[in-house]
């Protein structure tokens, strides 16, 4: 409790001047395939604390700190639906899926003596708050992580959307896909060696070259609302503190205006 305080101490200190990071307010999005490790689904423990253990470097670095989890290496509700589940049913499901990785991150963030909270989308009172979204910017103003589960809680949609709308809903200074790629490339560089890294794109570049970054709606809502978003290794030791500094890290899509 005594770590608690000192936590909420810090952020409220924090939230009463802008603290020296770049990006004040960040949204991080998570894919629930980035916990899975060496495995094929469900959570690596090593993983999952390397995983924390980033969010917090960021965190300490000054930022504010909110979490959109992706819920793949549970259940993903597209695939089911191509098995012959009903689409409502199976994104369903994938909601679920989410729920279950932010408990596992939240166990381990506060392991790492940072106070979280997770919200979601479908209220399930016992379990995680609902997502409330002053309530989402006072807990992050005290120096709380906040962890966004259950996507926007509708189907039809992966969790990119509602990151980038959780992102704009809560005044968020910069949207973050942490993946386990180092950017944005011209092409699969797992597949073509001769794929070149982005240093920076504009929205309409990434649509108009179809450039799989993050779901068509999502880029939309970022450039409706000039939301940056940056692409960056999440395994890259440093890589949100870095990030959240200002530092050239990874892919950074804007609207052409924010000087890389």
């Amino acid at each position: 409790m005594a770590s608690e305080a000192v936590t909420e101490l810090a952020g409220a200190a924090l939230g009463a001047g802008r603290s020296p990071v770049r990006y004040h307010r960040v949204v991080i999005k998570i894919s629930g395939e980035a916990l899975v490790g060496d495995g094929e689904f469900g959570i690596d423990p090593q993983v999952l604390d390397e995983v924390a253990s980033e969010l917090k470097g960021g965190h300490d670095a000054g930022a504010e700190i909110a979490v959109m989890m992706g819920g793949g290496n549970i259940f993903r509700g597209l695939a089911g639906a191509q098995r012959g589940m009903n689409r409502v049913t199976a994104d369903l499901m994938g909601m679920l899926g989410t729920v279950i990785n932010g408990l596992a991150l939240r166990d381990a963030l506060e392991a790492h003596g940072m106070p979280t909270r997770v919200q979601t989308a479908i209220e399930m009172h016992q379990v995680a708050e609902p997502y409330i979204r002053g309530r989402a910017i006072r807990h992050l103003e005290k120096g709380r992580v906040v962890i966004f589960c259950a996507g926007s809680g509708n189907p039809f949609f992966t969790t990119d959307t509602p990151a980038a709308l959780r992102a704009a809903e809560i005044g968020a200074d910069l949207l973050m896909k942490a993946t386990r790629v180092d950017g944005i490339y011209s092409a699969d560089p797992k597949l073509d060696r001769s794929a070149t890294r982005f240093r920076s794109l504009s929205y309409m570049e990434v649509l108009n070259r179809g450039l799989q970054v993050m779901d068509n709606t999502a880029i939309t809502l970022c450039m409706d609302n000039r939301l940056p978003l940056l692409v960056l290794d999440l395994f890259a030791p440093g890589n949100i503190a870095r990030a959240v500094r200002g530092e050239e890290v990874g892919t950074l899509v804007n609207d052409g205006t924010e000087p890389r």
